[in-house]
């Protein structure tokens, strides 16, 4: 017997469109940011100039990716005053809102890595090859450590997102080879694997917003029915568990992993409401006594 579609609950319960809200705006959310970036050369019409690196909107508001600036400074080339507005503009907003916001509400490679998940699980493509997270932040070090010794953003070099932009604007060639092997990548070597395992700037933001106070939680979790359709569509799905199933362990409900991306999928696919979003400080802990450690 087949499995049930993901999220075919949670359509049933509420409705095709509640089930897919999040999905829907971060579709239109990166959708519509980069048809800001192509008004301009396409259309003359310059509300945007720039890119996801820096860009300049209305000529008033500059917003600078602090991880290409953070490489730039190492690399001995600081930017200029506008420039180091647009960092603190940024690093404050996702200090705010969580740094993986990055990833799943502005990247356009997470649509790539998407289109990839969602056709692997189409596919019943299995077995995947094994690269530790972790593998994300040795890369994050290579990065910076490499702009500092080489004097170049050396990350820069290889980014598929910059490649995707420039291809955007000038003709994709190259880009078009790189964006093709991050989506086979995820396909048929590793699920998940380029944002979760090996993407160095999904672990920079995740540690920029690690403290942040806009969490999603799990304040229904006694009403989850394991239907395990939120584990299938996260990104990050080791950090689901805690809050979901740590009720008698004394864990709160809310999601405290760095490295959820915010992303609302898990609200969208849960038939019970479960999942909302909410704020890091109102996060209970269970007074449920904790569970005794098991002993052979």
């Amino acid at each position: 017997m087949s499995r049930k579609r993901i999220g075919a609950e949670a359509v049933a319960e509420k409705g095709w469109l509640a089930a897919h809200r999040w999905l829907i705006l971060r579709r239109l959310t990166q959708l519509g940011i980069l048809a800001l970036f192509l008004l301009g050369p396409l259309a003359g019409i310059w509300i945007v100039k720039g890119n996801l690196n820096y860009s300049y909107t209305l000529d008033f508001l500059p917003l600078t990716d602090p991880f290409i600036a953070l490489q730039s400074a190492l690399a001995g080339h600081l930017p200029e005053t506008l420039g180091i507005v647009g960092v603190v503009i940024v690093t404050l907003f996702y200090l705010l809102f969580g740094g993986r916001l990055y990833c799943s509400w502005l990247c356009p490679i997470n649509m790539v890595t998407d289109a990839a998940g969602w056709l692997r699980r189409r596919l019943g493509i299995k077995g995947s090859a094994h690269i530790s997270r972790s593998t994300r932040y040795w890369i994050l070090g290579v990065a910076l450590l490499g702009s500092a010794l080489l004097g170049d953003v050396l990350w820069e070099l290889v980014n598929p997102v910059s490649m995707l932009h420039r291809g955007l604007f000038f003709g994709m060639g190259v880009a078009w080879t790189v964006v093709l092997v991050v989506f086979l990548f995820d396909l048929f070597v590793m699920n998940r694997g380029w944002c979760g395992h090996l993407c160095p700037v999904g672990a920079f933001y995740s540690l920029l917003g690690h403290w942040s106070p806009v969490r999603i939680a799990a304040p229904a979790r006694q009403a989850c029915n394991d239907c395990m359709d939120c584990f299938e569509v996260c990104p990050e799905p080791q950090v689901i568990r805690p809050a979901l199933k740590g009720e008698a362990r004394g864990i709160g409900p809310v999601i405290l992993a760095a490295n959820c991306t915010n992303c609302g999928r898990c609200i969208d696919v849960c038939s019970k409401e479960v999942f909302t979003f909410g704020m890091r400080f109102n996060n209970p802990v269970s007074t449920l006594p904790p569970v005794a450690p098991v002993t052979d």
